[in-house]
């Protein structure tokens, strides 16, 4: 076995590609996912105002908003329609509209209509704008409520103000207090790249062996005994990539961390054996890597969209959801979540495993088929 592992480590040496696939390459990307990320809190996003009242109480509003620390009033437009290209065009992320009689509404106690539009499939930075949009018109009412009641005399500042705002709110988001997007979004980026490396890497390795002719003496060896031989090779190098991760985020990052690093351990080594074998499945389907390559590139690249970090898996449809529990990625991040966030038991990490079984029949037709493609490749050489 060793004799095996060292000639294996020189072919591996050799293939410069399939070396930076698997080595450098995967740690440059996920630096630089991090590096787009790294600032971690939204600040400054630039919205525009069409006010069309231009009045003390319109420019408040406007202030307001302008002071939350999420948004930025950086344009003002005279209609709807230069605004709306604006949002198009991502000039902009939203804009307000502030009604005609707006300082009228107000004084005779009628809710005046401001009306805000974003670009909902910003899903991320959608969500931020509206929450920060809620809070600054919150505070805005606060303060006419107020100076509406110590107009009437006889009250101090805060007897109005809680008579204004009679309940206050505070809202603090679970497992993730601060709203650190980087936090949220590449701690399920990094695994979906990982995922492709897998699949990708098993798919190389195999052309690898087929191209220097190793595959044709597999079926004297056994083709499963061969196969397997060859990819545990590179089980541990994928599995430092995956500790790899866990370490940066976890420890070199600090990030939150409710449970323990051993049952994801065995969570990634799960994952890796199901990308191989389905990265086997879609080169022995078509025995040849480009297009090995292609199938894989179609199946993985939905894996971030699916795993239901940025979508409500419960809220996918019936095709979205079937293709979800085919990608091992989806697997693996619940049982990331249910202990970085849960700090669930293990055996409860464990069960999100159990859908990963279903992997071990590739086995099966890996069997019959990778022993077909070798020897009908063998018989057109003879």
């Amino acid at each position: 076995m060793l004799v095996f592992l060292a000639d294996e480590w020189q072919r591996l040496r050799q293939d410069k590609w399939l070396l930076a696939s698997i080595t450098w390459l995967p740690i440059l990307i996920a630096i630089c996912v991090w590096w787009i990320f790294s600032q971690g809190i939204a600040r400054s996003l630039p919205i525009a105002v069409i006010d069309h009242q231009h009045s003390k109480l319109s420019y408040q509003l406007t202030h307001s908003l302008d002071a939350s620390d999420m948004l930025q009033v950086n344009t003002h437009f005279l209609s709807e329609g230069e605004a709306k290209k604006a949002l198009i065009g991502s000039d902009i992320y939203a804009y307000m509209i502030i009604p005609k009689h707006f300082d009228r509404d107000i004084l005779l106690s009628n809710p005046p209509q401001v009306s805000v539009f974003y670009n909902s499939q910003y899903i991320l930075v959608g969500k931020l704008i509206n929450s920060a949009i809620v809070r600054a018109i919150g505070t805005f009412d606060a303060q006419i409520e107020t100076l509406k009641h110590l107009s009437l005399g006889g009250q101090t500042v805060k007897s109005a103000l809680g008579q204004s705002v009679t309940v206050r709110n505070q809202i603090t988001p679970l497992f993730n207090s601060n709203s650190n997007y980087a936090q949220f979004l590449v701690s399920a980026i990094v695994p979906a790249i990982w995922q492709i490396v897998i699949v990708v890497g098993t798919i190389l390795t195999l052309a690898l062996h087929k191209r220097q002719g190793l595959m044709q003496h597999w079926p004297e060896q056994g083709v499963l005994r061969c196969l397997v031989n060859t990819l545990s090779c590179y089980i541990p190098i994928y599995l430092i990539l995956g500790m790899g991760f866990l370490a940066w985020f976890y420890l070199y990052l600090d990030w939150p961390m409710q449970g323990g690093f051993g049952v994801l351990i065995v969570a990634q080594l799960a994952t890796i054996i199901a990308c191989m074998l389905v990265g086997c499945l879609f080169f022995f389907i078509t025995f040849d890597a480009a297009r090995a390559l292609s199938f894989a590139g179609a199946f993985t690249a939905p894996g971030f969209a699916f795993m239901g970090i940025t979508f409500p898996v419960t809220d996918m449809n019936t095709l979205a959801q079937f293709w979800r529990s085919l990608l091992p990625i989806s697997h693996y991040i619940e049982a990331q979540v249910s202990q970085v966030s849960y700090g669930a038991a293990t055996w409860q990490t464990l069960e999100h495993l159990i859908p990963m079984l279903g992997y071990l029949l590739l086995l099966l037709v890996l069997a019959k088929l990778a022993n077909k493609k070798i020897q009908g490749a063998s018989n057109e050489l003879a």
